[in-house]
């Protein structure tokens, strides 16, 4: 089904891909809301294709070609290989390996708690990023902070109420409900070393490679606190037991953390919240009042 790449897609591809003679087949995948793609085929090798407006979401995938290859280059987990980058005419696209996944091994969930917590081990002076990008369809403000929740209030929390609040679906009173939460932060998180974060840790962006192992797609990197990461496991389903027991074995975490788990999911709820409306306001209001 070539037919449903754009027409500037396609052209742009086959210039990234100057040996390849032709296209032979494009196959879509399911259940992407912001980004159309699939395995694109042609005669000696397969890739990811996924591309959107480039005027809706300016610079979304060199963005995430940058946050793969920024988790890529730690080689503490697998992460597909990013193959180009480019635009169209209306278009924007990334072109990568085609990560042909198969059943999980028997060591997946301990692999992979291993792994994240290497990726946890590598440090930075300071909590954010050189530039920002995106989670899910919403930018993501990376401006580096030294203190962790001072960047967590500022750069993650405050810019997503407010929006909220514009967009209606919040009340302006949330404010103040958050600001009774934001003076307790530090007698309630750890403000630890900041660590490289895949950012959108949930089970839909954990997949396996060809040899069925861990594998990272969809990230939203940033250095932060790791907690972060695990929190955001254990939403929509959680992770096996394995893996937070062998995460624990590698690199423990500071105790309490069960207590503070909700704080930091109140990043990706709120994220929620904004893409998809009211359904999560009833979740991020009980935290807030446990907390406030």
């Amino acid at each position: 089904m070539l037919s449903t790449i754009p027409s500037d897609v396609l052209q742009a591809v086959s210039s990234l891909l100057p040996g390849v003679t032709k296209f032979e087949n494009f196959i879509p995948a399911s259940g992407g809301c912001i980004n159309s793609g699939g395995k694109l085929i042609t005669q000696s090798h397969h890739y990811f294709l996924k591309w959107n407006s480039r005027e809706a979401f300016p610079d979304m995938f060199s963005l995430e070609a940058k946050g793969l290859n920024l988790l890529r280059e730690t080689k503490s987990i697998y992460v597909p290989g990013v193959m180009g980058v480019a635009e169209g005419e209306s278009n924007q696209f990334l072109l990568l390996e085609y990560v042909e996944q198969t059943p999980l091994t028997e060591d997946y969930w301990n692999n992979l708690g291993v792994q994240l917590a290497a990726l946890h081990r590598h440090h930075n002076l300071v909590a954010g990023l050189d530039h920002n990008n995106y989670i899910g369809s919403l930018t993501q403000t990376n401006t580096c902070d030294e203190n962790w929740i001072t960047f967590f209030i500022e750069q993650r929390l405050l810019p997503l109420i407010d929006r909220a609040i514009k967009k209606g679906n919040a009340a302006a009173s949330w404010m103040s409900d958050f600001d009774r939460v934001f003076a307790k932060l530090p007698n309630l998180l750890p403000n630890d070393e900041p660590s490289l974060l895949h950012g959108d840790l949930w089970r839909g962006n954990v997949i396996t490679n060809s040899a069925g192992d861990p594998c990272v797609i969809d990230p939203a990197v940033y250095y932060g606190h790791r907690e972060m990461d695990i929190a955001m496991t254990k939403l929509f389903g959680g992770f096996d037991q394995a893996f937070y027991a062998s995460y624990a074995e590698a690199y423990p975490l500071i105790p309490g953390f069960d207590s503070r788990c909700d704080l930091y999911n109140l990043y990706p709820l709120l994220v929620h919240l904004n893409l998809f409306g009211p359904a999560y306001e009833n979740e991020i209001r009980a935290i807030v009042r446990r907390f406030s």
